[in-house]
């Protein structure tokens, strides 16, 4: 049994596009996509990988540097971080990177591993009601409880919401107030918001190692962009909604573009001097991660979906996943120029998508939490992912890996999703429609005219088959029947079968004659005309007799059988069997 599992994983290997590098199930890292980077901190070519660890519930979040399967270094954090970025600040040599994370209201900066600067949020506006009213317990003119009433409803009206001293001061118990009061009423009113997301954006220029801004996303629902060396707001936009995800492509000096899922569930568009969003995408659930391929924005969505749009909001393809999204992230293969998105599954099944096609899947030993593809040490393709148990996985791309463009899941073939080449509007397109709009009201009268007139030829050749009983369904209540025939042979001789059924609830048919009509110089019948036998309800009567065609020219006719009752002319009901041609006779 061992060697047969040791045999079937070295052939998963041997199939698989990746080489299992590292994976250290008891790494304890806890962390997300946004919280994790890679970059050459120390200029010396080898890239290191910076994470932003939450700890354990809430405690011990610290700043992780990994070389190659070892911990390098570690700073405590005295919050939950929220992003982490790495950005060149300056043109100053040795070319190396700050680090920056995303806490709370702050960024801290760190320059070779140290603290080097934190960036403080711009507080908001507090209440002025609420600052009236905190100014009044102040002075001992109100009583906690008072206090506590007009707080609920300046909450419940106001549109500048309340600080965190008076929501605090809301979930107090009623012997605690007066003390909770005493301790803060002499301090300001401040209202401060904090970080849900962070990017970076080239200032100048588009080289891999130009200097870049900050771009920060706040509570606020506003977009910061920070100048790299004096950490001053360079400008502002603002959103309908608070920002989650954020992916910023071109240069501050010259244009870009910011795209931004928010926690709305849409997606906003936002452009160089633009203070408002330029294009608006809704999406069909809540955002799970973003990613920009090319020039198309690929989104992640809590409904087990993912869906591509282009820049301008127009929907290109949506993809069913097999189970809830984690995290997503972008592969780029710089060498052969392949760009593609890495999905991880709460199925611990990492997917990857090329446009809407699945181009392979990678199988974890644990549910991926985030994912990060890039440099890593000196080997350029290598992919990172941290698990939900703190695991920590590293695999490289072979360097054979090649990528099918084709779909390697089930389902409809590729073509089916190639846009069809519509040709453009022709001049007598146009003029077409230009008539069809002056004459609209004539074209329909006209239209229903001959609705109605063919519904009442319908209608009439309906009624004279039923008066003739030239249906093989009969229009009386007192014989309810049903026939069809079947014909079987090559020739010159054909056998005829005749299925009839009484369709009555429980009375049996009785007396009833079947004749055959036809041209007797093309067909000879041995029983042109006998009596059926009583027919029970419910139950199918085959009756079988033979036909001979005559001719050897290879013609055909029809042959009509009549259902009748005895004593009665008019038949109740009649078939009409086209006979097939002879192929027997015409062979001889």
């Amino acid at each position: 049994m061992a060697a047969a599992s040791s045999c079937g994983s070295e052939s998963n290997e041997a199939n698989s596009k990746w080489l299992d590098a590292h994976y250290d199930p008891m790494a304890n890292l806890y962390t997300f996509s946004s919280c994790i980077a890679l970059a050459d901190l120390h200029g010396d070519g080898e890239y290191k990988l910076v994470v932003g660890d939450l700890g354990m519930a809430g405690h011990t979040m610290k700043l992780k540097v990994y070389r190659g399967t070892g911990l390098a270094s570690e700073s405590t954090l005295l919050d939950l971080p929220s992003a982490v970025s790495t950005f060149l600040m300056d043109q100053n040599e040795p070319r190396t990177p700050a680090v920056a994370v995303a806490s709370g209201p702050f960024v801290y900066v760190y320059k070779n591993l140290r603290p080097y600067f934190k960036f403080t949020l711009p507080p908001l506006d507090a209440n002025p009601l609420e600052q009236d009213v905190w100014e009044q317990a102040k002075e001992d003119m109100i009583d906690p409880l008072t206090l506590k009433e007009m707080l609920e409803g300046i909450r419940e009206k106001a549109e500048i919401p309340l600080s965190v001293r008076s929501v605090r001061f809301l979930a107090q118990d009623v012997p605690e107030m007066e003390n909770f009061v005493n301790l803060h009423k002499g301090q300001p009113i401040k209202r401060q918001t904090v970080i849900t997301c962070m990017s970076t954006l080239k200032k100048n220029m588009a080289d891999e190692d130009a200097v870049s801004c900050l771009v920060i996303g706040t509570e606020s629902a506003d977009v910061l962009i920070l100048d790299p060396e004096a950490f001053t707001i360079l400008a502002k936009m603002t959103l309908p909604s608070v920002p989650a995800f954020l992916d910023v492509m071109g240069q501050f000096d010259v244009e870009y573009r910011v795209t931004v899922a928010c926690r709305d569930g849409s997606i906003y568009i936002l452009r160089r001097e633009s203070k408002r969003p330029k294009y608006c995408i809704k999406l069909s659930a809540q955002p799970v991660g973003l990613v920009r391929v090319h020039k198309n924005i690929v989104a992640g969505c809590s409904d087990e979906t993912l869906q591509g749009y282009t820049q301008k909001g127009k929907k290109l393809w949506t993809v069913y996943l097999p189970a809830p999204l984690m995290t997503m992230s972008l592969l780029d293969q710089k060498s052969r120029g392949f760009q593609a998105v890495m999905v991880g599954l709460a199925n611990q099944v990492v997917h990857m998508y090329r446009d809407k096609n699945l181009v392979d899947v990678i199988r974890t030993q644990d549910v991926v939490t985030s994912i990060c593809f890039g440099r890593y040490g000196r080997e350029d393709n290598t992919l990172i992912m941290t698990t939900k148990g703190g695991g920590l996985i590293i695999k490289i791309l072979k360097r054979t890996a090649v990528f099918e463009e084709k779909d390697t899941s089930l389902g409809p073939p590729v073509a089916q999703s190639i846009r069809l080449s519509v040709p453009k509007k022709t001049r007598l397109y146009v003029d077409q429609t230009l008539r069809e709009r002056e004459n609209a009201v004539a074209m329909h009268r006209v239209f229903q005219m001959d609705l109605y007139r063919l519904r009442l030829m319908a209608a009439r050749a309906y009624v004279k088959a039923l008066e003739s009983s030239l249906a093989p369904v009969t229009s009386t209540l007192q014989e309810p029947l049903k026939m069809n025939a079947v014909v079987q042979g090559i020739g010159p001789t054909f056998k005829l079968t005749l299925h009839i059924q009484n369709t009555s609830a429980g009375r049996p048919s009785i007396n009833l004659l079947v004749s055959f009509l036809y041209d007797q110089s093309l067909y000879a019948m041995k029983r042109a005309f006998f009596k059926a036998p009583m027919l029970i309800p419910g139950l199918n009567y085959p009756i079988e007799t033979f036909v001979e065609c005559l001719s050897d020219k290879g013609i055909s006719d029809v042959i009509k059988v009549f259902v009748l009752r005895e004593g009665q002319s008019i038949p109740l009901l009649t078939a009409h069997i086209n006979m097939p041609v002879s192929e027997g006779l015409a062979a001889a």
